[in-house]
């Protein structure tokens, strides 16, 4: 009942406050830590994961678990947000914690716009969330997309032979298409995009067979040229589908321009590179230094003796400790240094 009440009381406030966003949910505190992120996706390859340049708002959940995003700072038009949580700590941002994966993490991906009330169930599992209630019906398209996706998983390892994998990808990938446009929304359809043109996916390579002659890819082109004509998103799509016809094809719509374009952002990529490589070599000692500032003068005495190769039992030994509390100042230092291994940690220094 309390929930229940708490539920309608979020709804019925979010209404009330006109031209704002509204995103409420639930945690549980005892499973998950009481940091809740909103992102932007402005990069519809980078949908999953945990990016923290995309991070726009952060909460804390209340003592029952319940959080809320509000404010007006979003885009008037629909946009791909993530809502997620996770048991990495923020002290390790500079780490592993924002460099697009987390261990332990859930999220829910969906499509909002400013002045859109949504409101999750009452749990954070994938699997609740055809439940959500919107004020925009767009909302739920990417949950329904991966249902769908999840029948298609079971028609591929139902039967594991190469000829169902043929009749399957040729069957899944039409029908795929043919939901994303029954879905009427051009951003549901980018993310189907991204699935069947993933170079990592099984069916890139019927995605590559399948632009050469199907009119699909330019209709969708022209749907996000008119529902989003300066959205990050059909730009995007468009510089893709241009570079994928020329590799299928050996020509684009833009000629020789395109060449051009291409060495252009080769020259660009590796002067980049070069120029990160020398800041990296640059400011190794200061990184070292730091490094070994978050250790513990005793975690320092356990670093000098693995960089000198004693093992756990003689670094217990040494100074006298207990082999248990070795191992739990090395996986301190693990941690602190982001390493998994005592070769990456003479690496980290001997270089």
């Amino acid at each position: 009942m309390e929930k229940r009440f708490i539920f309608i009381f979020f709804v019925l406030f979010s209404f009330s406050v006109k031209a704002q966003y509204s995103f409420t949910g639930h945690v549980d505190n005892e499973e998950w830590h009481n940091n809740v992120y909103l992102s932007i996706i402005e990069d519809y390859r980078k949908i999953s994961g945990v990016y923290f340049e995309q991070i726009i708002a952060k909460v804390t959940t209340d003592s029952l678990g319940y959080f809320r995003f509000t404010g007006n700072q979003l885009e008037n038009d629909n946009r791909i947000y993530r809502i997620h949580v996770d048991n990495c700590f923020e002290s390790e941002q500079n780490q592993n914690h924002f460099y697009g994966h987390c261990d332990e993490s859930k999220e829910v991906i969906f499509i909002a716009k400013n002045n859109d009330t949504i409101v999750f169930p009452i749990s954070f599992e994938q699997q609740i969330f055809c439940d959500i209630k919107s004020t925009n019906q767009k909302a739920k398209a990417f949950v329904k997309i991966d249902s769908l996706r999840e029948e298609m998983k079971f028609a591929f390892s139902e039967f594991r032979s190469e000829a169902n994998r043929k009749l399957n990808t040729k069957k899944w990938f039409k029908t795929l298409q043919d939901f994303g446009q029954h879905l009427n929304e051009p951003l549901a359809e980018l993310y189907i995009y991204s699935f069947l043109s993933d170079r990592g996916n099984d069916l890139h390579n019927h995605y590559l067979e399948d632009i050469k002659n199907n009119d699909y890819y330019e209709d969708l082109l022209t749907r996000l040229e008119t529902q989003y004509p300066s959205s990050s998103y059909t730009k995007q799509y468009k510089a893709e589908l241009n570079s994928d016809k020329y590799i299928v094809n050996g020509t684009s719509d833009s000629g020789f321009k395109l060449n051009y374009l291409l060495y252009f952002l080769l020259v660009v990529s590796l002067s980049f590179n070069l120029w990160f490589w020398f800041s990296k070599k640059k400011n190794k000692p200061n990184t070292i230094t730091k490094a070994k500032e978050q250790l513990t003068k005793q975690e320092q005495n356990i670093l000098s003796l693995l960089l000198e190769e004693k093992s756990n039992k003689e670094i217990a030994d040494s100074l006298f400790i207990s082999l248990s509390t070795v191992k739990t100042h090395v996986n301190n230092i693990y941690k602190k240094l982001n390493v998994q291994s005592r070769d990456q940690i003479k690496s980290l220094f001997n270089n």
